[in-house]
């Protein structure tokens, strides 16, 4: 009963505290932010004191403990005040362990900029969102427009029977019929463009669509970076 008349007069006083202060007044040297994180932690580090200390536990082993409990503390709020450089390292990883996932980083100059990294088969494949449908698709500089294979065309909406094939164009596959489109939206990640030039290649002659320089080339800048492409808006 001690132990919870005590955690609610700690409560209680960061309360108090933070109702009579203003937004941008400090408490006990700290900032709002700062002083409620303290006051909402420090019952239960006095309660898990508490415990440890009247525990029949020889001097030793308490000292132990009390270390061990240290150490936790330390790196929960290490954790914490390194939240978003742990988030970024732990985005970086999952985009080398999943070849085609964009991931968006900060680079040093404090700009975000898409990071992807290479497939298996030697090309940067992400998923891109045109007009709404994630499309999976090799980014291609040599690509004058976002081709879109015939298969995907379809699937986000187009009706290549309203399309005039009258571009001749040349896939992996050979030479090819292509029509002209204009996609209402091509995103990946934030990099977000509106009425972009698109091309529906025949059907058969595209394996995967492509993200060409309709796209590309209204970017800040694209590096390729060993086994990475960077692409900033």
């Amino acid at each position: 009963m001690m132990r919870l008349l005590v955690v609610f007069l700690i409560l209680g006083f960061g309360l108090v505290v933070l109702l009579f202060t203003n937004g941008g007044a400090r408490n006990f040297g700290m900032d709002n932010d700062s002083f409620g994180e303290t006051i909402r932690l420090l019952p239960f580090a006095l309660l898990l004191s508490v415990g440890i200390l009247a525990s029949r536990r020889s001097l030793g082993e308490t000292v132990r403990q009390m270390a061990l409990w240290l150490l936790i503390t330390l790196a929960l709020v290490t954790a914490y005040l390194y939240r978003g450089e742990l988030r970024s390292v732990g985005e970086r990883l999952l985009a080398g362990l999943i070849p085609g996932r964009a991931v968006v980083v900060t680079a040093s100059d404090g700009e975000a900029e898409v990071v992807l990294h290479k497939s298996l088969g030697g090309h940067f494949v992400t998923s891109v969102d045109v007009d709404g449908v994630p499309v999976s698709m090799v980014v291609d500089t040599g690509a004058s427009a976002v081709a879109l294979s015939y298969e995907d065309a379809v699937r986000i909406g187009i009706d290549p029977a309203r399309l005039s094939f009258t571009r001749t164009i040349l896939t992996a596959n050979g030479r090819a019929m292509a029509a002209p489109a204009r996609l209402r939206q091509v995103a990946i990640g934030p990099i977000l463009r509106t009425d972009v030039e698109g091309l529906v290649v025949e059907e058969g002659k595209l394996d995967q669509s492509l993200l060409g320089m309709s796209f590309l080339s209204t970017l800040q800048s694209l590096q390729m970076r060993s086994d990475e492409l960077r692409l900033r808006d």
